[in-house]
């Protein structure tokens, strides 16, 4: 507070005295006394406030309710009390998070599951544990942006990579489809969980519920029973979206060490890429938004539907060869055709053979259907997106990017390697492939880059490892 002039009982005013005027300092050059103060209008005590004080922040709105936490409250504060059912307990064991892939909901694996959660469940009849659900279902829809209704709630409980028939003493198989056999259906209706013959139809998919989300611009869609979706894959997505242009710190006149990958549309025009692990077209899609025409291969023909009604959904012509038209493909006629992606049912073993049949058609002008290209189909990617090694496939890779007519090519293996390992998985799968070149000296190799897409577990990266094969004539990496 600071002080006034004193004010005596005539309404005079004096001068403050020092000991209750501590922050006044008059500077004189001569040691002489002040005048004393002239009479004047009665001064008033004036409060001072801190600065500090008079810029009151605004009270902080309160923090909106989780959606789901919102509805798991009203919803148990709504049933007669038990002493059996710990409401707080309860409430703080619902899930924080979840994912939207329209019309459905998916929860986090373990969601719903506690012992506490279980035993609750099982004492909820059918029809009250659907209203739950549906009570989730809308708080969430309040919340989010969508357009479409949410209508199914799903956990996910991760694909598991072994199967087991059902039998106690079945031997599991490996879950070479990653078939979604985890996923807990909660509420709506996923369509059947079996099918009712070896393979789905026409029939099967038209009855199956889809779900879809965009990532990157790009629109996909899956049936979420059958088929599994992977959300970590957007940034090795987005990098294959923009892997042939130039870096931000590219400046004209400079070259870079990406130099070598920096194509202009036109150039990726008619080129190819080949993945060898299509699923519902993770990246398959990446490489059509290039321009790239698409050579997949997949096995769960869920996926390879999924694959076909995404194309679609994009824009893109697609076609799909299985059955018996595998056995008596035309390779000549396929590559004649205008679609932007091609898909084989069947295992990639048979993607090396596909690809030589294509090579015996090199001198053939018409071989692409638009009379002016005179080399065999240039492969400038083989995708090898499979987890947690795609080693298998990786010497058919290696021939397919150095086939004649490709001078220059990028093979995408992924694996699960541990984080204090990378470097020296860099290093054997450099001498890897130095090994299958052999006495080929018409081409070099070279890991040249590992991208860091995901942790998949503790102390484990998935990694992406580029491999830049080139003829001894092409860009040699910087």
């Amino acid at each position: 507070m600071r002080r006034a002039a004193i004010v005596d009982p005539h309404g005079i005013p004096s001068c403050p005295s020092p000991r209750d005027r501590p922050f006044l300092h008059c500077p004189t050059t001569e040691n002489k006394a002040l005048p004393p103060c002239s009479p004047g209008p009665p001064l008033v005590t004036i409060m001072s406030t801190p600065a500090s004080s008079a810029r009151q922040k605004r009270p902080k709105k309160p923090k909106a309710a989780n959606a789901i936490e919102a509805a798991v409250t009203s919803f148990l504060v709504q049933r007669p009390p038990s002493p059996e059912r710990d409401v707080p307990v309860l409430i703080s064991q619902a899930p924080k998070r979840w994912t939207i892939y329209e019309p459905m909901v998916l929860l986090p694996a373990g969601s719903f599951s506690s012992p506490q959660w279980t035993e609750f469940l099982n004492s909820l009849p059918e029809p009250e544990a659907s209203d739950l659900w549906a009570a989730v279902l809308a708080q969430i829809s309040r919340t989010a942006s969508n357009k479409t209704p949410l209508t199914h709630l799903a956990a996910n409980e991760g694909i598991p990579l072994h199967l087991q028939d059902g039998a106690e003493d079945a031997e599991e198989t490996e879950n070479v489809l990653r078939s979604p056999s985890g996923l807990r259906v909660l509420h709506g209706d996923f369509g059947a969980a079996r099918l009712g013959g070896a393979t789905p139809g026409l029939q099967d998919f038209a009855a199956a519920f889809w779900v879809s989300t965009r990532q990157n611009g790009i629109y996909q869609t899956w049936a979420p029973r059958w088929t599994m979706f992977s959300r970590g894959n957007i940034s090795e997505k987005a990098r294959l979206l923009g892997f042939h242009s130039p870096s931000p710190s590219d400046s004209v006149g400079r070259s870079s060490q990406s130099q070598h990958r920096v194509a202009q549309s036109s150039e990726l025009r008619d080129r190819y890429a080949v993945d060898l692990y299509a699923g519902i077209g993770y990246f398959v899609f990446s490489y059509a938004k290039l321009g790239l025409r698409v050579l997949c291969w997949e096995l769960n023909p869920w996926s390879v539907e999924g694959l076909r009604r995404g194309a679609i959904g994009n824009g893109w012509d697609v076609r799909v060869l299985q059955g018996e038209e595998l056995s008596s493909i035309d390779m000549r006629g396929v590559l004649r055709g205008k679609e932007r992606i091609v898909v084989f049912l069947e295992d990639n073993a048979k993607a090396r053979e596909r690809l030589a049949q294509v090579d015996a058609l090199e001198n053939d002008s018409e071989v692409r259907g638009d009379g002016d290209v005179k080399d065999a189909v240039e492969v400038l990617h083989v995708n090898c997106g499979f987890l947690p090694t795609s080693e298998p496939v990786w010497r058919d890779a290696w021939e397919m990017a150095r086939q004649k007519g490709a001078d220059k090519a990028w093979l995408h293996l992924h694996e699960n390697v541990g984080v204090n390992d990378i470097e020296a998985r860099k290093g054997e799968i450099q001498r890897l492939f130095e090994s299958y070149k052999g006495g080929d000296h018409s081409r070099d190799v070279s890991v040249e880059h590992v991208e860091l897409v995901k942790t998949f577990a503790p102390g484990v990266w998935h990694c992406v490892f580029d491999v830049y094969v080139y003829s001894r004539t092409s860009s040699r990496p910087t």
